[in-house]
């Protein structure tokens, strides 16, 4: 799990709330451990990120736009 501070706590160390995303890799990576992609899916964002380098930043879409390119990318790979 990766644990991060919310937007919902205070600029001065008060009430702290800390929450994760829990990471799975997808379905669609290889299983020598490249191409990995992971994704972290939340009620108000998608998270992916490259699971050889987790300290790169990670990319966030709204649920919609994740909706859509799936359904791109699975149209795509007919």
């Amino acid at each position: 799990m990766n644990w991060f501070k919310s937007s919902y706590s205070g600029g001065d160390g008060d009430d702290c709330v800390e929450v994760a995303h829990s990471w799975r890799k997808s379905s669609h990576s290889g299983g020598d451990g490249d191409s990995c992609v992971e994704v972290a899916t939340g009620a108000e964002a998608i998270h992916i990120r490259d699971s050889k380098d987790t300290g790169l930043p990670h990319l966030t879409l709204s649920p919609e736009a994740w909706a859509a390119f799936t359904a791109y990318a699975r149209e795509r790979g007919r």
